[in-house]
């Protein structure tokens, strides 16, 4: 790897760790500020009904656990996949909205950062800029 390379590469992927961080700090926030969303997309997005007030916190607790240790840089192969899973997992179940983009075009910025988070994934291993 060329010198400029080898400078520039970790400042890029602790962008693109920051970024994808946000989105999903903020994904797991709103388990707590509106849980009754987050029972809304699991019911139309997953199939899955009747999510408490109670099991949508304690999701999002574990998600806010997930994020600072991505965000951290710690346990790389397993937090960037999960992070990398649940984005692609998310992505992937919005299906039927792509296929009326025009009237659903804000889904479509789950691409870009499901193509972050496996860019991330796939050079993890140089992201060590502000990484423990």
């Amino acid at each position: 790897m060329s010198q400029s390379l080898e400078q520039k590469l970790p400042w890029a992927l602790l962008a693109l760790r920051v970024g994808i961080f946000i989105v999903m700090f903020v994904w797991a926030l709103d388990k707590f500020v509106n849980p009754g969303h987050t029972a809304a997309v699991f019911e139309g997005f997953y199939g899955i009904s009747g999510l408490s007030a109670t099991l949508a916190a304690i999701l999002g607790g574990l998600q806010i656990v997930l994020c600072l240790a991505f965000l951290a840089g710690l346990w790389k192969k397993v937090t960037y996949g999960l992070i990398l899973i649940l984005h692609a997992v998310s992505t992937f179940s919005s299906f039927p909205q792509y296929l009326d983009a025009f009237n659903n075009l804000l889904f479509f910025a789950a691409w870009p950062m499901l193509a972050a988070c496996v860019a991330l994934f796939i050079l993890r291993d140089y992201d060590t800029k502000l990484s423990l």
